[in-house]
């Protein structure tokens, strides 16, 4: 399958298949009439990086979890810190929105409150 195949197939950006190339972690990719040709190993490399981008890693660190990744078990510990990076970050930006929210609707609250007054 040619660059442009797997993109349309799978819906993964041109330019991701460009980084993924660049990294030199397609070991299973061919060139073959000067196109890449990506196997369904690649595929599934591909999914993990798009997976990896959608829960908020910079280029920088997919890279590095799938170098990791590719190195084989002994780095689980390494990717799961990493892992726990991100999800201690989000659940600090969840915690951040849900102190808004509340205030926001205290906001709320207090205007309701003054229209039952004058109303």
């Amino acid at each position: 399958m040619t660059i442009n195949e797997a993109s349309e197939r799978y819906r993964i950006p041109i330019e991701v298949l460009r980084e993924y190339e660049s990294w030199g972690l397609c070991g299973e990719v061919k060139r073959v009439m000067g196109a890449w040709q990506y196997d369904s190993r690649d595929l599934e490399r591909l999914s993990m990086i798009m997976t990896l981008h959608d829960v908020g890693f910079s280029n920088g660190e997919v890279e590095t979890y799938m170098r990791l990744l590719l190195s084989g078990r002994d780095t689980e510990q390494e990717r799961m810190r990493m892992l726990n990076r991100l999800r201690d970050c989000a659940m600090d930006e969840l915690h951040f929105k849900q102190k808004q929210l509340d205030r926001l609707d205290y906001l709320r609250y207090k205007i309701q409150q003054a229209a039952k007054q004058h109303g």
